[in-house]
């Protein structure tokens, strides 16, 4: 029970670290937001990332902001109460809607409008007209499940 609670606080505050590490580099990361430690944020255009409030990027997940290639810097937007799946890829310039869920693995190529989950490579719209709550946690709706 102690070590358990002692590692849960360890790990708090290297989230909390992390974080600071992000923002101290330039990323805009809201107060409310969630970002993995295992998670992957370019680096190369830092000011490009926005991450809003609510917002969830879990392990694996990159986020860039740049494209060597076509040589541009741009801007990339996680709306409030979206969740970014382990594994996903958010390319340069893509917006990802208020309360959208982004599937595990998914490459986003295009803009993801809001309360949609999208999933596949590239990336889809499976659902719409969803609902999500803080960190894009799925909201059901009891009166639809029971039915």
């Amino acid at each position: 029970m102690v070590r358990r609670f002692v590692l849960f606080y360890i790990r708090e505050i290297l989230i909390w670290i992390y974080l600071s590490y992000l923002r101290f580099r330039g990323v805009n990361i809201s107060k409310g937001a969630k970002v993995s430690l295992k998670s992957r944020i370019d680096f190369t255009n830092p000011g490009g990332v926005h991450i809003a409030n609510g917002a969830y990027v879990a392990f694996d997940a990159v986020i860039l902001s740049h494209c060597f290639v076509r040589g541009i810097h741009v801007d990339t937007f996680i709306g409030v109460n979206s969740f970014v799946g382990a594994a996903s890829v958010i390319m340069p310039g893509v917006t990802i809607g208020a309360g959208s869920i982004v599937g595990a693995g998914s490459v986003v190529t295009k803009d993801v409008p809001s309360g949609v989950i999208v999933a596949g490579n590239p990336a889809k719209i499976i659902k719409r007209g969803i609902k999500t709550g803080q960190y894009g946690l799925l909201i059901y709706d009891v009166k639809k499940s029971t039915s």
